[in-house]
């Protein structure tokens, strides 16, 4: 690149540079922010330029270590270490177990356990015959001294960090018990390491600094003509910058809705717009709700813990709401009030309190009937989790559009012409066909399917009328017509995608272009 074009290309950030320093000086972040006013962005960004037309070059790579204070650091600063509060408590109420020390000073068991054995090890403390800690009087050992320094430090440095280099042996040897490079929330500090890079100015920069002197650049040139300088006339004393026309200029994205939100928004105003009112509910489900109010046995395949995900802590609810509880079992066991006689099982009072993810979006129906006013319509988008192989119409993450209509005239042809408007207005669909199906909350049962242009047919979504199982557990009397429709399979005709994983795309530019059909 001879020097002219140099010189067009030249920013001022990169001009202060070459005519402030020479080949000898030793250039740094750091420098360039203290003696030209750069942010550090600014500077990394000069040195970046200046390397791709070879004006400077790394001369040296210097690693730092740094110790930054966490928040349960600052925490441990306030109040004192763990282990200096644990031998104040036992100097102050005497022997104690460690849960009543955990207790007393509000810090988990597992802590206290921590710094018992490692004061116990040290004999600060021991243990005494009655299964209590207890202060043997000895002095605390110097580390811990040394921890409480370091802490305080920190907290009052301005960065909140402590550099490796201005620790003594002994304090480094205390810091490699308190700080972690991840994971580091339960620490008092986290690691940051970090590297100075020097470098120096090389290649012709002579005769480029040479050349911007008789050219008269001084990289204060006006870059950019703002209201102030307009305003005060400021911008008639000053030397402007030379535009190049022919770059293109700065591509400006307006924000825009994410495709898969707004369908989402598309099908929720449709139905609003027909009258269904919206439910929702938690993520977090009993097996009662999702499935031994659907009359689901609760010996069903679906139940396996391959189909649903547990929770693993809590694992159970405490209780669930009655009368529903006792209708749901009776009807369970013999049929109850329903004319059914049941699956004539003993309903098992245990596994209906167990936690699990939402499975099917089914749940909201079940949640609302008792609730649900006659006639009336409802709806719901449910996030369900449930164990499956992905590809392109199966995720483990998934939403599905949840729907009841109660009332005294509703039938089967009703529900068919809910699931045409799904197939056809919502998802798009051309080619639609009605299956029998099976589930065990709902009698008749209908799958529906649409032909995708590329995937072929696949379900869409399963359909039905509630069995009297299901509705007069809740009190309801009536037919109730229910689906659960696969919306993110409506989407994948809609928004023209040919795999359900797009709609979660990570490359912004095709969601970008990505434009919905609907």
């Amino acid at each position: 690149m001879d020097i002219s074009t140099i010189i067009k290309n030249l920013h001022p950030l990169e001009i202060k540079v070459l005519l402030n320093y020479s080949s000898s000086d030793k250039l740094t972040s750091e420098k360039l922010q203290k003696e030209l006013g750069y942010k550090e962005g600014h500077a990394n960004q000069a040195f970046s330029w200046l390397g791709g037309k070879e004006l400077v070059k790394v001369e040296e790579r210097i690693p730092h270590t740094f110790y930054e204070i966490t928040d349960f650091g600052c925490n441990l600063s306030k109040n004192g270490t763990i282990e200096e509060r644990t031998v104040d408590f036992l100097k102050k109420n005497g022997a104690k177990s460690l849960p009543e020390i955990a207790a007393g000073l509000g810090i988990e068991n597992k802590d206290i356990g921590s710094a018992f054995g490692q004061l116990s090890k040290e004999g600060i403390l021991k243990m005494n015959a009655e299964k209590q800690a207890e202060y043997t009087g000895k002095e605390l050992p110097a580390r811990i001294q040394i921890a409480s320094s370091l802490l305080k430090k920190a907290e009052s440095a301005e960065s909140k960090q402590l550099d490796s280099k201005n620790l003594s042996k002994d304090e480094l040897a205390v810091m490699g018990t308190l700080a972690k490079k991840r994971g580091a929330a339960d620490s008092p500090f986290k690691i940051v390491e970090r590297e100075t890079v020097i470098y120096s100015l090389c290649g012709n920069y002579a005769e480029v600094v040479e050349s911007l002197k008789k050219s008269g650049i001084t990289g204060n040139e006006i870059g950019e003509l703002t209201p102030k300088m307009l305003e005060t006339g400021e911008w008639k004393n000053g030397t402007f910058r030379g535009y190049n026309i022919s770059i293109p200029p700065a591509r400006v994205i307006p924000g825009r809705t994410n495709p898969y939100v707004q369908f989402l928004e598309s099908v929720k105003d449709k139905l609003t717009t027909l009258g269904f009112q919206e439910f929702d509910g938690p993520l977090v489900e009993t097996e009662f709700w999702n499935g031994d109010a659907l009359f689901m046995p609760q010996f069903h395949a679906a139940r396996d813990i391959h189909d649903v995900y547990r929770i693993k802590n809590p694992t159970h609810a405490k209780e669930i709401e009655e009368p529903y509880l006792t209708n749901v079992a009776n009807i369970h066991k013999n049929g109850g009030n329903t004319g059914s006689r049941g699956w004539n099982y003993a309903f098992d009072h245990e596994f209906t309190k167990r936690l699990i993810l939402r499975s099917q979006g089914t749940v909201l129906s079940a949640h609302q009937l008792h609730k649900a006013e006659i006639p009336g319509k409802y709806f719901g988008i449910a996030r369900c989790f449930r164990y499956d192989k992905v590809d392109a119409t199966h995720l483990s993450d998934f939403y599905q559009t949840e729907g009841i209509v109660l009332g005294e005239d509703v039938n089967l042809k009703t529900l068919l012409g809910f699931l045409e408007m799904f197939a056809k207005e919502i998802a798009g669909a051309t080619e639609v066909k009605y299956v029998p199906g099976y589930f065990p909350f709902t009698e008749p049962s209908v799958e529906v399917h649409i032909k995708h242009p590329v995937l072929g047919w696949f379900e869409l979504g399963g359909s039905g009328i509630f069995r009297p199982e299901v509705t007069k557990a809740m009190g309801v009397d009536v037919p109730v017509l229910a689906w659960g429709i696969g919306i993110d399979r409506m989407a994948l005709m809609a928004l023209g995608l040919n795999d359900l994983r797009e709609l979660f795309c990570e490359d912004i530019e095709k969601v970008r272009l990505r434009k919905a059909k609907f």
